[in-house]
């Protein structure tokens, strides 16, 4: 039964009433955090609502990921995280032997394809690597247990920076703006608690073109 350790997971027990573009745009929010992620499959269709497959760069970062994540609520159901059974396209292509295993595909239906149908055509999830850049200092207020966020890009959901932010100790609640997309308020239970998910996430980038801004709120 144990599944050899892959560059792709698959997840499944998700809410299968989540848009599929929501979807991959919050799996990516959750997932990069532990690596580059080259690939995020999920399809409409009847047979795959509730599944998606992460494809990551690093072995070290999909099994960190599967460790990490076995069991956490998203979007209220409990993940179900394991390794997938076969490479992905683009895994297999970087290793050269995507040609062998697609003879081997075409003799089968078509199950497998889930794992390559964004190979060819990327949807909207950023597909950059997952660094912090150091960019120019953000002015900011004194210390305070409320962080104010700001260029959240416009598909961001409190769903969403929920779980970048509750991966820290003493977080509270994010606190959307009614009105405008590109900011939000995170609570934590004191200052120093604050401080660490703001340093760590500054800059943190939900979609290729918007880094988080993250400084105190004004107190």
């Amino acid at each position: 039964m144990d599944i050899r350790p892959n560059h792709t997971i698959y997840i499944n027990n998700m809410n299968d009433k989540v848009n599929k573009d929501e979807l991959k745009r919050s799996l990516y929010a959750l997932f990069s955090q532990f690596g580059q992620i080259v690939d995020i499959v999920a399809m409409k269709t009847s047979k795959m609502r509730g599944q998606a497959f992460v494809v990551f760069k690093e072995l070290a970062a999909s099994t960190n990921a599967l460790r990490q994540l076995q069991g956490f609520p998203f979007y209220n159901k409990p993940m179900r995280i394991q390794y997938a059974k076969t490479d992905s396209e683009v895994i297999a292509k970087m290793r050269g032997t995507y040609g062998d295993k697609d003879k081997k595909k075409d003799k089968k239906k078509k199950g497998p394809e889930v794992l390559t149908s964004l190979a060819k055509k990327p949807g909207p999830v950023a597909l950059t690597p997952q660094t912090n850049s150091p960019a120019a200092p953000v002015p900011d207020n004194p210390p305070n247990y409320i962080l104010f966020l700001s260029n959240l890009p416009e598909e961001t959901n409190e769903m969403m920076l929920s779980m970048l932010f509750n991966q820290f100790p003493g977080f509270k609640e994010v606190r959307l703006v009614p009105g405008k997309h590109d900011i939000a308020f995170v609570e934590f239970e004191g200052e120093a608690l604050a401080g660490v998910a703001k340093d760590a996430l500054q800059g943190f980038r939900i979609t290729a073109t918007c880094a988080m801004k993250i400084t105190y709120a004004k107190k």
